[in-house]
């Protein structure tokens, strides 16, 4: 049952049976671009209750406390040397005010590891969260 032609003669080649697939393609891309158009966006969201007003002033600014660790590893507050002891007893006057301070630590850097830990571990232990290590060259009296 194959097509003859009077065209190809007796040599003619086979029929070809396959299905002509470009039209089906064609069909199938105009109905993808239809289907990404009909498409929504989708905007995803979320509700959040957020606070309405003016937010409340701070006006209490925390005091700033300076601690400074010089090169020889002695600990001065707020400029004067301190022992650990009284490091210790001042730690616990400020940790007891309303509005902790923020303590501003300003270590050398030839001090001994050791004694800026301890002050570091003091200033936690004492509930003294705000604190700052402030790099520097050297130590300024």
């Amino acid at each position: 049952m194959g097509l003859h032609s009077r065209r190809f003669g007796a040599g003619d080649p086979e029929v070809m049976i396959d299905i002509n697939t470009t039209p089906l393609i064609d069909v199938m891309l105009v109905l993808l671009v239809m289907l990404i158009i009909t498409i929504p966006i989708q905007l995803h969201a979320v509700n959040l209750e957020m606070p309405v007003g003016v937010p409340p002033d701070n006006t209490i600014k925390p005091e700033k406390v300076q601690i400074d660790i010089d090169d020889k590893s002695i600990v001065y507050w707020q400029g004067l040397p301190v022992t650990a002891a009284e490091l210790d007893e001042k730690m616990t006057l400020v940790a007891q005010q309303p509005v902790p301070p923020e303590i501003h630590l300003r270590p050398n850097k030839d001090a001994r590891y050791a004694v800026f830990a301890n002050v570091l571990s003091t200033t936690r232990r004492k509930g003294l969260n705000k604190v700052a290590v402030i790099g520097s060259e050297q130590f300024v009296q």
